[in-house]
């Protein structure tokens, strides 16, 4: 693999960010900007803020975004596994088979511990 594979992905995201940077320069520079008390003041649903804006949640949800994030993850590698199956052969098929047990048994882990229960 050369770099100039990676080119097309690098202007990709060279013009992205040039794009970004624009509309955010543009958004600036022509839109209105007249900030008052009342536009600074926190809203929630025409109410006056009752206590603190951050309250402590329960580490259950962090939990469980996290667990699904890493398993969702984990799952976008088969795509590149099942395009590539037939050249990889038997070799691809026991380390897929490895992976998809450390996944099994990870996920039954969890399962256990009860941190995939919705309380």
């Amino acid at each position: 693999m050369t770099l100039n594979e990676f080119a097309p992905i690098g202007a990709l995201l060279a013009l992205s960010a040039l794009v970004a940077f624009i509309v955010v320069i543009i958004s600036r520079l022509f839109g209105p900007l007249r900030p008052s008390s009342r536009k600074a003041a926190p809203y929630e649903s025409g109410m006056k803020p009752i206590g603190p804006a951050n309250r402590r949640l329960p580490v259950k949800f962090y939990m469980i975004a996290v667990l699904f994030i890493i398993f969702d993850v984990e799952v976008v590698f088969f795509l590149p596994w099942a395009v590539q199956l037939r050249e990889l052969g038997v070799y691809g098929l026991a380390v897929m088979g490895v992976f998809l047990f450390v996944l099994t048994v990870g996920f039954i882990y969890e399962w256990k511990k009860g941190a995939m229960e919705w309380e």
